[in-house]
């Protein structure tokens, strides 16, 4: 299968909206086949690992590469050129290595993000006016989320939608305006973001003593946690000042889980209750499992988070996170990062990919 006929029959199963496990289990092999012939090093870890796309039954049967091996190696189908897009992860190895995901295109990554965030996060509305805590994609070419928030703006906000952050940090009177024009129009606002930038602006708000009460329709979304960052918050105590500060109820207050070696997101509806499930939509798969042992646990038990995305198609499609999670009947449970056992089971599986590309 060529790269053209994959990312078409990938587009087009994103497109609809009746795909079965069979459809996916295809989709997933056929995938599997074309990074194990172009993909070098996933080749080489396969072949350790013992699974082949002639092996292969299911996406079960795919092994799953450790995220850590994104620092250590660039996987790809297809050398880099100055045509396509290299996303970088914020996080450093010891020697200062960023991950990387290369995308030859983008017209696969995008579909993903438009559909999954419209239906998602965006709903029945067409357009809502958004402000956006993050830099744009000029400030990072780098950044997945810069892209992914672009995306959001461009396609789904209004004219009057905005970045709300300077290289000189939050734009707060701009912000306070935004919210103030929302509150005073009954104009639903959508507020998007990195979970620190929001605590920066929690804080500063507290600090001012503004609250503001937006309108039905109006959703708080943010993402990629905040340590280090900005002062921890618990999730619920986040959520809780959230809804008291902006008037938007917590279950409109959404959490986006997603990372630069995935271009598919997961999300969740809405944090009335914490942790909230997260679900990702038809073209990606969901696993809990033993590290160590590399088979899934029992259902209600903790475990690290395995994830098969069809979008990510030039690098490889299924990813060993270090993130800890618990499956439930709709979705799964994001824990935080893994402990214990979990975290040495994934430096194990590390260990084992770069023996494998010696």
């Amino acid at each position: 299968m060529t790269q053209e006929q994959l990312i078409n029959s990938i587009l087009e199963f994103i497109a609809s909206d009746a795909t079965t496990e069979m459809d996916f289990n295809k989709l997933a092999i056929e995938s599997f086949a074309y990074q194990y012939e172009n993909n070098i090093p996933f080749r080489q870890f396969s072949i350790q690992q013992g699974s082949t796309p002639r092996t292969a039954k299911t996406w079960r049967d795919i092994p799953p590469v450790p995220i850590n091996a994104f620092k250590s190696v660039l996987l790809t189908c297809c050398e880099p050129t100055s045509t396509g897009r290299t996303f970088m992860t914020s996080g450093t190895t010891q020697n200062g290595v960023c991950g990387k995901s290369y995308h030859p295109v983008l017209s696969v990554y995008d579909q993903s993000m438009i559909r999954n965030f419209k239906n998602r996060f965006l709903g029945d509305a067409d357009k809502i006016k958004m402000g956006i805590l993050f830099p744009d994609t000029d400030s990072m070419p780098n950044s997945s989320l810069a892209h992914y928030l672009s995306l959001a703006l461009n396609n789904f906000g209004t004219e009057s939608s905005s970045y709300l952050l300077t290289k000189e940090g939050i734009d707060f009177s701009r912000v306070f305006e935004n919210l103030q024009y929302a509150q005073d129009t009954n104009t639903p606002y959508a507020m998007l973001g990195a979970s620190f930038s929001i605590v920066h602006l929690l804080d500063e708000m507290a600090k001012q003593n503004k609250t503001y009460s937006l309108p039905a329709g109006s959703k708080i979304l943010d993402t990629g946690g905040f340590k280090g960052q900005s002062r921890e918050l618990e999730q619920n105590e986040f959520y809780e000042q959230l809804s008291m500060t902006f008037g938007v109820p917590r279950n409109k207050c959404f959490n986006m889980y997603g990372m630069t070696e995935l271009s598919t997101q997961f999300y969740d509806n809405g944090n009335a209750k914490c942790p909230s499930i997260k679900t990702g939509p038809h073209w990606i798969r969901s696993r809990v499992i033993n590290p160590l042992s590399k088979t899934d646990v029992k259902m209600g038990d903790k475990g690290a988070l395995v994830h098969c995305d069809l979008a990510h198609f030039n690098i490889v499609s299924t990813i060993l996170t270090e993130d800890a999670g618990i499956e439930v009947e709709d979705g799964f449970l994001l824990l935080g990062r893994v402990d214990g056992a979990e975290a040495k089971g994934c430096s194990m599986a590390v260990d084992e990919f770069l023996r494998a590309n010696q």
